[in-house]
């Protein structure tokens, strides 16, 4: 049986504690510079979408990701 996470993209709230995520998110980029902010993101993401693994579910993110 295949995982739910691997075939569908959850939309729904599901970070245990979401501020602090933030603040995370927030530190990690001080004292960057624009382009080195990009550059983390971009390298943020290879991670994450290295983490599921999954193209389809990548596929539902960038829809979800979209303007619109």
């Amino acid at each position: 049986m295949t995982h739910p996470s691997q075939t569908a993209l959850i939309t729904t709230p599901n970070l245990v504690a979401p501020d602090d995520f933030y603040e995370a998110l927030i530190e990690a980029h001080q004292g960057l510079s624009t382009e080195e902010s990009h550059a983390f993101n971009a390298r943020l993401i290879l991670v994450l979408a290295n983490h599921v693994g999954s193209l389809a579910v990548l596929r539902q993110a960038f829809d979800a990701a979209r303007p619109g």
